[in-house]
């Protein structure tokens, strides 16, 4: 009796050999371009986004609405980048990367041309969703073009450079809008936009090449099934982002916006698994590696809570503008250019990603420590040096996921086929802006209540019969009793006063806690960093095996 046919698995060098062949061995000027096109989208649409939640209170007051309107604006804008993440995959794989994103550029530009010149809040309102709509497809194509089109010995440096795009225009944000504002006007929140938008364009016409024909075999698309998808993860990242301000399941709104998007991905998920869709491949997402590194991807965006929110809040409390609080944030940008070149030499020479990775979590747990000696006393200068070290660490953070993730595509067979290349990088791109709102939304919700603890706990010990606060008052009011309508209003003005002080201390407090949250948040995350399974091969191991023309030899 013949024995039976083995099934063999291809072992790791064999996936290498296919996935060297899959890419590009020579670099030309196309493929460089490309490449800086869709690098210079992703740090654009990270920026623009970064200005408009800087510049909310000038917005507001051009447009003089309240508090609760001005809350709209952002989730308008924040909202349609979550609703054309996935729906991308669809337009990409249907009209092909290069005119998808040269019609989004374009109509990015015009939009955020005309912004600053808008004087009604519903036109406002929807001409950010249109530049929300517009430039979320920059990120979901990044990931795809750059798997796509560059040869593996410089894919290092092509994930280091993305990791600089969007790690500085977050860091850079404060300094730039102050620059803006003090300098030129705050139009230019959306005006430098405009500006860079062309350039991306310019890039993208010359560097990517048009797609071909899409072949007609096999089942449609599912329009129908991305918008349930879309429009679902939608409503369900505007509930986040009003949770807080609307009070939760207190809230109507709330409660209408999240139970619908929920029923939204529900009909997303019967109707993907009643019928195939061709562009979508989500069994190819259900591996170890995938899900642990989308876990760890949505708490690295929680650790930027250090920059974007942390810091700029203990400063904020004094009173300091952004063009003041941006010298402390700018710090974290200046190691960026050289930990690139660094941490790119460091992949082509066989480090592993996860090591670069577990690296940059532990300096940003460090830094973090270091900031927990944060008292009322502390300016901008006084971050300097763990503004640094955090720069250091977030970005050897953000360059070690991103090439693990790389690696995750190639060694899964994510070359093999377009749709699962669309797929991993949907799904990556979902999860970033779900990991950074609900982080922030978490970090703000947790600061209020830190807050709201510490004063009841520093309240206990300030009490009228006190002799310390009974002297405190005393002495308060005789030094604002010349100043007062009489000894009433100045005693007054002396209560308010130690009130204020009191909140200034609870506050300091509340952010020396999220600092330690920061630092405990980066120490649970290395373990799931030690969960990661090893890639077969690294960045060294497959550029050796792909074939370098003979005229780079010379």
């Amino acid at each position: 009796m013949a024995p039976a046919t083995a099934i063999t698995q291809p072992t790791a060098a064999q996936i290498a050999r296919a996935a060297a062949a899959a890419m590009p061995a020579e670099v030309s000027t196309r493929p460089l371009l490309g490449t800086l096109g869709v690098l210079v989208g992703a740090g654009l649409v990270t920026l623009t986004g970064r200005m408009l939640d800087l510049g909310l209170a000038d917005l507001k007051g051009h447009l003089g609405i309240s508090y609760d309107a001005g809350a709209w604006l952002s989730s308008a804008f924040n909202a349609s980048l979550m609703f054309i993440g996935p729906f991308s995959v669809y337009l990409g794989g249907l009209l092909g990367p290069r005119r998808l994103l040269l019609f989004a550029a374009g109509a990015f530009t015009v939009v955020c041309t005309f912004l600053p010149s808008i004087h009604s809040y519903s036109l406002l309102v929807a001409a950010l969703i249109v530049a929300g709509l517009t430039s979320g497809t920059f990120y979901p194509l990044t990931l795809t073009f750059a798997l796509r089109a560059i040869p593996l010995r410089y894919l290092p440096f092509t994930l280091t450079f993305y990791a600089t795009f969007i790690d500085g225009a977050v860091n850079i944000g404060p300094s730039l809008y102050g620059f803006y504002r003090d300098h030129l006007s705050w139009h230019w929140m959306f005006w430098g936009s405009a500006v860079m938008a062309p350039v991306m364009m310019i890039c993208i016409y010359y560097g990517i090449p048009p797609a071909a024909a899409r072949k007609k075999d096999g089942p449609a698309p599912s329009f129908t099934g991305f918008l349930y998808l879309s429009l679902g993860l939608a409503l369900l990242f505007a509930a986040i982002q009003q949770g807080q301000r609307l009070d939760w399941w207190r809230s109507g709104v709330y409660s209408a916006l999240f139970l619908t998007g929920s029923l939204l991905l529900l009909c997303a998920l019967v109707r993907r698994l009643l019928g195939p869709n061709p562009l979508v491949a989500l069994p190819y997402l259900w591996k170890w590696n995938t899900v642990l590194l989308g876990c760890l991807l949505f708490w690295f965006r929680f650790t930027l809570c250090t920059t974007i929110i942390l810091v700029p809040q203990s400063l904020a409390i004094h009173g300091f503008e952004p063009n003041q609080i941006g010298p402390a944030i700018i710090w974290s940008a200046v190691p960026l250019l050289p930990i690139a070149f660094i941490a790119g030499l460091l992949l082509l020479r066989k480090l592993d990603p996860r090591i670069l990775f577990a690296v940059g979590l532990a300096c940003t747990a460090f830094s973090a420590v270091l900031n927990a000696h944060y008292d009322s006393a502390w300016a901008a200068l006084n971050f300097y040096r763990t503004e640094l070290l955090t720069g250091v660490g977030q970005a050897f953070s953000l360059i070690g996921l991103v090439g693990c993730i790389v690696l995750q595509a190639i060694f899964t067979g994510g070359l093999a086929r377009p749709e699962r290349v669309l797929t991993f990088s949907a799904f990556f791109h979902t999860i970033r802006l779900f990991g950074g709102t609900a982080g922030a939304i978490y970090m703000g919700h947790f600061i209020a209540d830190r807050e709201k603890l510490h004063s009841n706990l520093l309240g206990l010990h300030v009490s009228r019969g006190n002799w310390i606060t009974d002297q405190n008052i005393h002495a308060i009011t005789a030094g604002l009793y010349a100043k007062s309508s009489g000894m009433a209003g100045a005693s007054v003005r002396a209560v308010d006063l130690i009130a204020s002080r009191l909140r200034l201390q609870a506050y300091s407090l509340s952010i020396i806690d999220g600092f330690l949250l920061i630092a405990w948040s980066c120490a649970c995350a290395l373990i799931f960093v030690a969960l990661l399974r090893k890639s077969p091969l690294n960045y060294g191991d497959l550029s050796g095996m792909q074939q370098i023309p003979s005229h780079e030899k010379e």
